[in-house]
């Protein structure tokens, strides 16, 4: 077992350390000493883009399961033991990781630890809880695909990435999870959920060495723990990351378009990704941003429009998304193509990326406010990077991106073939023009 110091803080608060444990389980925790709550959070490093055709759906079928019963507790318990303190437990499944959470007052540690680790570790994954549950998440994707703003951005993914792993739908399909049997998820779940794939984070008012010395507790109860201090290292690639160009429009009786045009973007560890950032956050990041201002504020032809970025261990996603009346597409897709024209011709101007800085400065030191997003934070960080940048160190490489870096970066990614996803009523229309170079 090691220990090491990942950021030492400022007077007694913000130090963030890391104990790894025989196994490969990591522990990591952030001391925030002026709060009175604890977020804890077991980050599993099997995400939706690890499925193969026949187990497509099975990580998010999972994220369900493991809260419907273990050898010592069943779903009534497992939840109340959690909201009987006052506090709240979840879960979410992304395309690279999984993670289980629960947030408590700091003397409730204990329950949230042996609780959350229980559920991790020690799921029944019954025959019968897998039929009830098929239920929920039918109704769960039924619910999915009634929001159009949703499934766009769903259609987005698999026009760019086509029919592979990174391209799928994080829920599945109805196909797919009526065909899921117990004994594959089952095999699914005793494959990747191991320790050396696991983090554990835990950020609030905490002594590092309690947090280790329960989840040693609750992992050697499970008979979770041996072998090498040896962890899975972050994923630098995953199957299913080609990319392509074209059109997907999926056509519905809509009041109102809904669409997405953009491209691959960079992956999580690129460089240029802060310079991205800021790029992303003057061009579609809020309501002064360029794609707001032209689109909503000056023509009216739309209530939402933004741009985003998001990435993964090898590629990423650059999107404009704009929900306008049907009516109105051709004339909005024109100002999307436009303003990305005269971005990458004549670049940002001075006022823009100070906005765009102070927009994403913003938002990080707003966004770590909270115990869980603390949590988040550092235990993501953990599974997917190879080292822990502290907030003022992420301040001040934004703080430096130069106008260069963002000419540099928008003439790369801005330029790279389009794609684009449409819902609305548009039967047989050609959308072809809207993607040509």
């Amino acid at each position: 077992m090691s220990t090491t110091t990942l950021h030492p803080g400022r007077d007694g608060a913000g130090v963030v350390r890391r104990t790894v444990l025989p196994g490969g389980l990591r522990v990591v925790t952030e001391t925030m000493p002026t709060v009175r709550s604890v977020a804890v959070g077991m980050w599993v490093g099997i995400g939706s883009r690890d499925e193969a055709p026949e187990h497509m759906g099975a990580t998010h079928f999972l994220e369900h399961l493991l809260f419907k019963g273990t050898p010592t507790r069943d779903a009534m318990e497992i939840s109340a033991s959690i909201e009987g303190i006052g506090g709240e437990i979840n879960a979410f499944t992304a395309k690279e990781y999984t993670c289980y959470y629960a947030r408590v007052l700091d003397e409730d540690l204990p329950v949230a630890v042996d609780v959350l680790a229980d559920v991790v570790t020690s799921s029944l994954v019954t025959e019968e809880d897998v039929e009830s549950e098929r239920g929920v998440i039918l109704e769960e994707i039924a619910m999915h695909d009634d929001d159009p703003s949703d499934v766009v951005h769903e259609q987005f993914a698999a026009a760019l990435y086509g029919d592979s792993a990174i391209g799928r739908p994080i829920l599945g399909t109805v196909e797919s999870i009526n065909a899921l049997g117990r004994e594959r998820i089952a095999e699914y779940y005793h494959r990747f959920y191991r320790p050396r794939r696991t983090v554990v984070s835990v950020a609030g008012n905490i002594r590092h060495e309690e947090v280790v010395e329960l989840v040693t507790r609750a992992y050697e109860r499970a008979g979770a723990l041996g072998g090498p201090a040896e962890f899975a290292p972050p994923r630098t690639s995953g199957p299913g990351a080609e990319t392509r160009s074209g059109v997907r429009v999926l056509d519905r009786p809509t009041e109102q378009a809904n669409l997405v045009l953009g491209t691959t973007g960079l992956s999580r560890t690129d460089d240029r990704r802060f310079a991205l950032g800021v790029l992303n956050a003057a061009l579609g990041g809020g309501m002064s941003s360029r794609l707001f201002q032209e689109i909503r504020e000056k023509r009216g032809l739309a209530y939402s429009a933004y741009s985003y970025t998001s990435a993964y261990a090898d590629t990423g996603q650059f999107g404009i998304y704009v929900g306008c009346l049907p009516s109105k597409i051709d004339d909005v897709l024109k100002i999307c193509r436009d303003e990305v024209s005269r971005v990458v011709a004549d670049g940002l101007s001075a006022d823009e990326i100070m906005r765009g800085k102070g927009q994403m400065r913003g938002g990080l030191v707003l966004g770590l406010e909270d115990t869980g997003s603390r949590m988040s934070r550092i235990g993501k960080n953990e599974l997917v990077y190879d080292e822990l940048m502290s907030v003022d160190e992420v301040l001040a490489r934004i703080e430096a991106v130069t106008p260069d870096e963002i000419d540099e970066v928008a003439r790369d990614v801005l330029k790279r073939p389009l794609t684009l996803a449409v819902i609305g009523p548009y039967g047989d229309k050609d959308f072809a023009e809207a993607v040509r170079p």
